[in-house]
């Protein structure tokens, strides 16, 4: 995959592809690259899953991930959540409440399908625009393609980029939001920090992310079906079980939501808050810039 040359921070903004300009362009597409990137290389260990891995080698296993699932990611996500997962991203942008009579810019980071990034401009005034950020570029080629096919000219354009280094200006945007990205992310505190840096004052941050389930007798079940039949199920439709086998770790290495919200509350938000749905599988994590 061919990168885009870098550009400085506002170049970046002002030249993020647009639908159209994006349309022909295949799940093995390049789309405009940050040129921000963290100063220095961190190389204390991480977790991959239950794997203990180099902080700098997170990334690419995790690119791994999503170049192998891409194409049938959401209609895996059906499957493993019994469809709950749009009845999750419903309430997401029911609590964003995005602007109806004004313009209002947001950025939904790791979203590269667009699923949430359409209902949000189904929700949303005419003078809306999102921006869809992720890492992997073969999750923007499905985002685009579908975006084609809805016909949304200038309200949405999608942009290759690390939720550690987002190539915007301070306060570009009205809103952010991040569903089931946020554990994905090799430095969560850096993403949070840029979550904050790149939101206007006033503006809002949201997160859907999983929990680890910690009721007793229910965590034994989710377990059981956690780490036998989602592996099975993404074997079989997606040709890969160990990529979902990752994913499925990656929810019970991700904080506790109260660590996670003083976590949001330490990159700089005010009045954080966080709403269990489903039992505590899932949360929507809240903060604002003021």
């Amino acid at each position: 995959m061919t990168k885009g040359r870098q550009r400085d921070n506002a170049s970046v903004a002002e030249s993020a592809v647009s639908l159209y300009d994006c349309a022909a362009m295949k799940q093995s597409a390049s789309f405009p690259l940050a040129s921000r990137a963290p100063s220095s290389v961190d190389e204390d260990a991480t977790h991959f899953g239950f794997e203990t891995v180099r902080l700098s080698e997170k990334q690419g296993k995790v690119d791994e991930v999503f170049h192998s699932v891409a194409a049938k990611y959401d209609v895996m996500n059906d499957v493993m959540s019994a469809g709950l997962h749009r009845l999750w991203k419903d309430a997401l942008v029911a609590q964003l409440r995005p602007a109806q009579n004004r313009p209002f810019r947001h950025l939904d980071v790791a979203g590269g399908t667009g699923d949430v990034a359409f209902r949000i401009l189904e929700a949303a005034g005419d003078k809306t625009h999102v921006t869809v950020l992720d890492i992997n570029a073969s999750m923007l080629g499905v985002g685009a393609e579908r975006a084609q096919k809805r016909h949304l000219p200038g309200q949405i354009d999608f942009v290759e980029a690390s939720a550690e280094a987002l190539p915007y200006p301070d306060k570009t945007f009205d809103g952010y939001t991040i569903a089931f990205g946020i554990r994905n992310v090799p430095r969560i505190p850096l993403a949070l920090s840029e979550a904050f840096r790149v939101l206007k004052t006033g503006g809002r941050f949201l997160c859907l992310e999983f929990a680890p389930v910690d009721t007793p007798v229910f965590d034994k079940l989710y377990d059981t079906y956690s780490f036998n039949l989602i592996p099975a199920f993404g074997k079989a439709i997606t040709g890969d079980g160990e990529s979902y086998r990752y994913l499925v770790e990656s929810i019970r290495k991700f904080p506790r939501p109260d660590a996670f919200a003083r976590m949001i509350g330490e990159a700089g938000f005010r009045r954080v808050t966080h709403r269990a749905l489903s039992g505590g599988i899932v949360n929507i994590h809240s903060g604002w810039k003021l």
